[in-house]
This record gives C-alpha cells, sequence and structure tokens, in this order.
C-alpha cells in the first residue's frame, strides 16, 4: 500500500530596485527585484517548504537559516534540489508540484512554460507535474501596491520505500 503526503508551502519577499527577479530559477524581466538573504526566489522557497512539509522535515528557515553566511545570494534552485534530496533520503518520492506566484507586475504569462521546465528539471519531474499559475493582488496591500510578491505551493509526495540510514 501507497502512502501519499501533501505539504504546503508559503514565501513572500519585499521588491527592490537594483536586484534581479527570479523565479522559479528564471531570470525575469523586471524593474526590481525581490529582498532576501539568498537570491529571493519566492516561488523556489514556496516549493522548498512544502516538500519539506510533506515529508515532515521542517521548513526552509530550519535548513538554510538567514543568519548562516553560507546561504548569502544562494541559488534557491540548489535549496529546492536539496530539499528533494532530504525527502528523497526521508523515503520520499514527489508526485506533483502545484504553486502559485501573486506578483502585481510584471506580468508573468510569457516566462511559464521556462519556469516549469526549471522547476521540472531540478525536481526531475515530467513538466506535465509542475503547475505555475500567476495571479495579482488587485492592487490591494502591500503585492498589490507593488511592495512585495508572495507565491503559494502544494506538493504531493508518495513514500517510495524505508527512510535511509545515515
Amino acid at each position: 500500500m501507497s502512502e501519499y503526503r501533501s505539504g504546503l508551502g508559503w514565501d513572500a519577499h519585499r521588491t527592490i530596485a537594483g536586484r534581479p527577479l527570479i523565479l522559479g530559477g528564471v531570470a525575469i524581466a523586471s524593474e526590481v527585484g525581490l529582498d532576501g538573504h539568498s537570491d529571493a526566489d519566492v516561488l523556489s522557497h514556496a516549493i522548498t517548504d512544502a516538500i519539506l512539509g510533506a515529508a515532515c522535515l521542517g521548513d526552509i528557515g530550519m535548513h538554510f537559516p538567514d543568519t548562516d553566511s553560507r546561504w548569502k545570494d544562494a541559488d534557491s534552485i540548489n535549496l529546492l534540489r536539496h530539499a528533494k534530496a532530504l525527502a528523497q533520503d526521508a523515503g520520499f518520492e514527489l508526485v506533483n508540484v502545484d504553486a502559485t506566484v501573486i506578483l502585481e507586475r510584471p506580468k508573468l504569462n510569457d516566462y511559464r512554460m521556462a519556469i516549469r521546465r526549471s522547476l521540472a528539471e531540478c525536481l526531475k519531474l515530467a513538466a506535465d507535474r509542475v503547475s505555475v499559475k500567476f495571479k495579482t493582488a488587485e492592487k490591494v496591500g502591500p503585492v498589490g501596491e507593488g511592495r512585495s510578491a508572495e507565491a503559494l505551493a502544494v506538493v504531493s509526495v508518495r513514500r517510495s520505500a524505508a527512510p535511509q540510514k545515515k
């Protein structure tokens, strides 16, 4: 009998001039980027938290604290890859990812396939198992005012094996 689990991830970062906007490992043409200790890839962070949650492995801050200089300007795709490996070591394989980015601007539709491919490659999933949606906040709150971005993610995993002993 297979065991299935789901994990929920959420992240938010302030917008800031002078930094690149990275979502799902893809550089997005934008006048502003996101502020954070790493590259502030809000989408990858939300998915990382969802994977860790599904496998009961804590959260992104436990594994990659912003007080640790090793993670300064880190590529969040590498953090995501590491979270997947931790879940695998705990005996889980990823089934699918469903994520939403909430950002007022720029419009992201033209980046959908590139982001899906980037995430699928990182997670070793078929692209049809990675869904990425984009929403605005309809000019409401900090996201709607262009002061921040958010991302939500749900990840499903399946128990594939007994946890690996270390």
